[in-house]
């Protein structure tokens, strides 16, 4: 008779080691150590380009798979070769580094593609973070689509991510705008373009010029609920909430100051709700998203002229004057409002009552 106790085993024994093949296939090889300890894996496929997120401040933030990436990629290209390689030396990783920063872009990356396309593997890293987001990569990755080569994300830290994640704010949808302009008038344009936007907006900003834009925020957009994120994972590690009136005198304060210095990243609500809108029962408690016309343009909504029919024909006229013109309605809201003396909510559901025969 066969044993029966070695029989159970070989076939438990089976069954482990088609479950492992099964996971395996799931969710990919398993990754190398950092230490470079057991469990290495199989070469990765030639040919690739690698988009790699690598850490906003924290080293301990970057991923075992980005490790695995790159030390088994053929060059690595960097937004920053010198940034990038103090990242290499701390995962004692020696690798070729070439330079991918905005002025080379162009002529660099058809080379990078020509070298996908003989065989080699890339990994593309910016300075820190996600490639590609407010920074250098795009043409990149467009080339390569183009010529066939595969482009793999290796997704990690993203500063946006990290300060929405904590910001306070409505995160069902939220709009990545980047650096506004330097420019005081060109940035006020910007901001107005934003305004009517019911989705959180996130911005990237330079230190120095923060209380400027956090300025023209309050001013443009209004006082907001806003949250800024300054140096995020670092030392110094700073996350400041309020309205952004509030953010932009306490900043102000501040501008010059050694203390004003680093990365900064910006989240401000989106268009407060419309006055008399139903909320989308999808949305989040405390969301910001505009309510569907006509309920928002109900005649019980609009401001009552206190029972003189031309109190506000002035108004209206100076609103189509504006609108008519392709000036935002908020833009346009704050104009009339310091014209005419009256409040700008009220001027604001003035206008949206205006547009509607336009279709807007």
């Amino acid at each position: 008779m066969p044993d029966v106790r070695r029989v159970r085993t070989t076939a438990r024994s089976a069954r482990f080691a088609r479950g492992r093949a099964k996971r395996a296939g799931e969710w990919g090889p398993r990754p190398a150590l950092p230490d470079g300890g057991e469990g290495k894996i199989p070469s990765l496929a030639m040919g690739t380009i690698y988009v790699v997120a690598t850490p906003i401040g924290n080293l301990e933030d970057i991923t075992l798979r980005a490790i695995r990436v790159l030390r088994e990629v053929d060059v690595v290209a960097a937004e920053d070769t010198r940034r990038a390689r103090v990242l290499l030396d701390h995962l004692g990783i020696a690798k070729r580094v070439v330079a991918y920063y905005d002025a080379v872009e162009a002529a660099r990356a058809p080379e990078l593609v020509a070298r996908a396309l003989a065989g080699e593997s890339i990994a593309l890293v910016s300075d820190a973070g996600t490639p590609l987001v407010a920074d250098p990569g795009f043409r990149l990755v467009r080339a390569a689509i183009a010529a066939g080569v595969s482009v793999v994300p290796v997704p990690g830290p993203s500063a946006v991510t990290a300060l929405l994640s904590c910001a306070g704010l409505p995160p069902a949808r939220f709009t990545f705008v980047g650096f506004l302009p330097a420019r005081q008038s060109a940035r006020r344009r910007a901001l107005a373009e934003l305004a009517d936007r019911p989705d959180t907006l996130i911005f990237y900003e330079a230190p120095r010029r923060l209380p400027a834009a956090l300025a023209d925020m309050a001013d443009v957009l209004g006082d907001r609920p806003a949250a800024i994120g300054r140096e995020l994972t670092k030392r110094f590690e700073e996350i400041a909430r309020g309205g952004v009136a509030e953010l932009a005198q306490r900043f102000a304060e501040r501008a010059g100051g050694a203390d004003l210095r680093g990365e900064v990243v910006l989240a401000v609500a989106g268009r407060p709700e419309r006055a008399g809108g139903a909320r989308d029962a999808r949305e989040e408690p405390g969301d910001v998203r505009a309510p569907d016309a006509p309920d928002a343009l109900r005649p019980e909504s609009l401001p009552d002229p206190g029972g003189d029919p031309g109190a506000w024909r002035d108004v209206d006229a100076r609103l189509r004057r504006r609108l008519d013109a392709g000036e935002p309605l908020s833009s346009a809201a704050r104009a009339v409002a310091g014209e005419t003396g009256r409040a700008r909510r009220d001027v604001y559901r003035r206008g949206l009552a205006l547009r509607a025969p336009h279709g807007a």
